[in-house]
C-alpha cells in the first residue's frame, strides 16, 4: 500500500464521524505480484474499490437511522465499506464482503482509524457456492450492477445468504438494470420497491439513481 497515493477524509452522519483512508483518485494502481490480475481485475478497474462513490454515500445515509438491532447484516461488494464502518460504529452485527484483494487491508486500517472493533470480512465472488458466510436478516450494497451478467450472479448470491424473512437494500446509480434485478428477486419471493432518495444535499451533483428495496 506504500506505493499508492492515499487520501484521508471524514464523512459526517449527524453527530457521528466516520474517518476514511481511501485511494487519492481513480488513477491509482498497484498490483506488483499480479494478484488482482489473476482474479480477472484489470488495471482500469483495479482502483474502483478504493474511492467513495455517490451511491455509497446514499446507502450509508439511507441506513444511518435504520433499525438494525438484533439483525445480522451483510454488505455485498463493500469497497471502502462506508456503510459497514457506520453500522459497526453503532455496534450492529455487520459482515462485509468484496472480491478485490486490497479491500481487507483498507477495512482493517479504517476500522482502526475509527477506534472500533474489527469487522468480519470475507473475500468472495458472487459465483462462490461456499455457504460459510451463513444467512442474514439484512443485505445491503451499492452500485453493483455494471453488466447484465451481474444480475443473476447478484440475485443468486443474495438468495443463497438470505434468511426466509429478509430485507435487501441496493442503491443503484441508474445503470438501467434495476427492473431486471427486481424481476429476478421477485422470482425468489421478494416484494420489490424503487425509491428515489431524498435530501441528498451531501452530494456534489443530483443523484439520478434509486434505492431498491426487497422484502420477504
Amino acid at each position: 500500500m506504500t506505493d499508492l497515493r492515499l487520501c484521508y477524509q471524514t464523512v459526517e452522519f449527524g453527530k457521528t464521524d466516520i474517518h476514511l483512508c481511501t485511494l487519492r483518485n481513480k488513477q491509482e494502481f498497484h498490483d506488483p505480484a499480479g494478484i488482482a490480475e489473476k482474479l480477472g481485475i484489470c488495471s482500469a478497474s483495479w482502483p474502483i474499490f478504493g474511492v467513495v462513490w455517490p451511491s455509497s454515500l446514499v446507502l450509508a445515509h439511507y441506513i444511518s437511522d435504520y433499525q438494525t438491532t438484533s439483525k445480522r447484516i451483510l454488505e455485498v461488494g463493500c469497497g471502502m465499506a462506508l456503510s459497514s464502518l457506520l453500522l459497526n460504529k453503532k455496534n450492529a452485527d455487520i459482515t462485509a464482503t468484496d472480491y478485490h484483494p486490497e479491500v481487507s487491508k483498507f477495512l482493517e486500517r479504517n476500522t482502526s482509524l475509527n477506534n472500533d472493533k474489527a469487522i468480519d470480512f470475507e473475500q468472495t465472488d458472487w459465483a462462490n457456492k461456499d455457504d460459510s458466510l451463513g444467512l442474514f436478516d439484512l443485505i445491503i450494497g451499492s452500485d453493483l450492477l455494471y453488466e447484465d451478467s451481474h444480475i443473476d450472479l447478484l440475485a443468486n448470491f443474495i438468495e443463497s445468504h438470505s434468511n426466509p424473512s429478509c430485507e435487501v437494500i441496493i442503491v443503484d446509480p441508474g445503470r438501467g438494470r434495476k427492473n431486471k434485478l427486481s424481476t429476478r428477486m421477485e422470482s425468489f419471493g421478494f416484494k420489490s420497491t424503487h425509491q428515489k432518495p431524498t435530501h441528498t444535499d451531501y452530494l456534489d451533483q443530483e443523484f439520478k439513481g434509486y434505492a431498491l428495496k426487497f422484502i420477504r
